[in-house]
């Protein structure tokens, strides 16, 4: 995609950390609707006011130039789908799922793009990957001792592995929305009980014991 119709940005004066974080800022806008790969130095730099040569001052290479853009990204997502504390254990589940599925939804490139890093042959990109996951297991343990569970090896691998459940399930049901929102959402958030916890624990975090 070109941006020739775009006007050029009028050249402005910022201080080098301001400029770097406006051209991150830029490709994160311009990721939202086309892959990482179509992401122009070109376009960015006619829409930033700036010469190519000037954007390679802040950025080494093109694909330096991605990884910044792909780690802003995730960035982004982190704090979109933080978990809000105030809530109970099967509701801060709920509220981070559901704002992880909007987020993908919305940002369906950006989200494309992340997966496809971590696929690359770019360690940095795998890099920004792990780490994302990495967190999301994390918040999801530490939400877990409202229920007396224990974080252990056996926990800990079975919460990658719902994380990948939900990545792969979010993005399938995006090429073929064949449920609803709220079906996607509920599926995601029960396989977690499924995978990880206790049948006890499954109740309880489910609110579906016995009176």
């Amino acid at each position: 995609m070109s941006s020739v119709n775009t006007p050029a940005a009028k050249r402005t004066r910022m201080s080098p950390q301001e400029r770097r974080a406006q051209l991150i800022e830029l490709g994160t806008e311009m990721l939202a609707d086309r892959p990482l790969e179509q992401v122009s130095v070109e376009d960015i730099a006619d829409q930033a006011g700036v010469s190519r040569g000037l954007l390679f001052h802040y950025f080494s290479s093109k694909q330096d130039f991605h990884l910044a853009i792909v780690r802003e990204a995730s960035k982004t997502m982190l704090e979109r789908t933080a978990p809000d504390m105030t809530l109970d254990p099967y509701q801060i589940l709920r509220d981070s799922i559901a704002n992880y599925v909007d987020y993908v939804t919305e940002n369906r490139e950006t989200f494309i793009s992340l997966l496809r890093g971590s696929a690359t042959g770019d360690p940095d990109m795998r890099d920004v990957f792990e780490q994302t996951r990495t967190t999301m297991a994390e918040r999801t343990i530490a939400n877990l001792y409202k229920l007396h569970v224990d974080a252990n090896p056996t926990t800990e691998l079975a919460v990658r592995g719902w994380i990948a459940f939900v990545e792969e399930a979010t993005i399938s049901w995006l090429r073929d929305p064949r449920i609803s929102r709220d079906e996607l959402i509920e599926l995601n958030v029960g396989a977690l009980p499924a995978v990880a916890l206790a049948p006890s624990m499954i109740a309880s975090l489910l609110g579906t014991g016995a009176e």
